[in-house]
């Protein structure tokens, strides 16, 4: 745990030096690239397995990017990211006696396209590649790719909206497809639902309830659904199998914002709905296990510049 702290508080203070360089500049030009810097850790507390046993996790993921405008209809951007979910198993039976897994790994890297047809549709697409896996087994054998494609319409001054769909491959298991909404809908001058990131931005996007109580304070409440598999090494009860962790989390976010470029969050919230599975090298099933309510909390930063 002190060193995430460690590497968030580092994180931290590159960010506020980028931010302050870019406001002595005056900010960039609308048509230069405008890059983003985040990073988060989140530590969920131990909760019970249904078939045995305990498991509480901490993570951490750290992520930039850049975005560029192409002429009067094209915005173009690019991403990468890298995070760690460090696994903890208690119990002397059940899936939480068989230890299946402790560091999981992810490296993933995207691009996004937006293309304005007119003043009310816009058209978005999101290919992008990632690499899951135990530390000891071959990021390249955990590799999956997907995209995140959908339409919006602009209805007014106050609600964008419009539908999406998500094509993911899976590590030894069918293609996933799920569908997405994309809205941009400002109840009042304060008030806001939208289509949320989430910690980390795992697969799709989920809403959130945004609230700008001040210039410098604003609060999110929201939800999402997430599934990661993952390839597991050689030395565990399934060698070279599948591990998988799904659940729904429901999360409340306070953000403060240090000028117009730097925000520091506190998050936290419930994961409900936690199922783990195990399975072999071909992905039949070894053992999997529901999970309790599990409580977490942890932190984010964002730097633009």
């Amino acid at each position: 745990m002190v060193r995430y702290l460690s590497i968030a508080m580092l994180l931290c203070l590159l960010g506020a030096q980028l931010a302050s360089a870019a406001a002595e500049k005056g900010g960039p030009d609308v048509n230069d690239w405008r890059w983003t810097l985040q990073a988060g850790g989140v530590y969920q507390a131990k909760s019970s397995l249904d078939s045995g046993g305990d498991m509480s996790a901490t993570r951490l993921f750290v992520s930039g990017g850049g975005a560029k405008v192409l002429g009067s209809r094209w915005r173009l951007g690019a991403s990468v990211g890298y995070g760690e979910d460090n696994y903890d198993f208690s119990g002397s039976s059940g899936f939480g006696g068989l230890d299946p897994w402790d560091r999981v790994r992810e490296f993933r890297a995207g691009v996004s396209m937006q293309y304005f047809a007119n003043d009310q549709w816009t058209l978005y697409a999101i290919p992008s590649v990632r690499f899951n896996a135990e530390s000891g087994a071959s990021l390249d054998d955990g590799s999956n790719g997907g995209l995140l494609a959908g339409a919006s319409y602009r209805i007014g001054d106050t609600l964008t909206i419009g539908p999406g769909l998500g094509v993911f491959t899976e590590i030894e298991d069918s293609t996933s497809f799920f569908p997405i909404l994309l809205i941009d809908w400002k109840i009042t001058d304060t008030l806001s639902l939208e289509t949320g990131r989430g910690f980390a931005a795992s697969r799709g996007p989920g809403l959130q309830l945004r609230w700008r109580y001040s210039p410098t304070w604003q609060f999110a409440f929201g939800g999402r659904y997430e599934k990661t598999r993952f390839r597991l090494d050689d030395k565990g009860v399934a060698p070279g199998g599948v591990g998988q962790d799904k659940a729904i989390p429901l999360f409340a976010l306070a953000e403060y914002a240090l000028g117009q470029d730097l925000k520091l969050g506190l998050i936290g919230g419930v994961e409900v709905g936690g199922e783990l599975r195990l399975e072999d090298d071909s992905g039949k099933l070894v053992s999997r296990s529901d999970l309790s309510e599990a409580v977490f909390a942890g932190a984010t930063f964002e730097a633009r510049f």
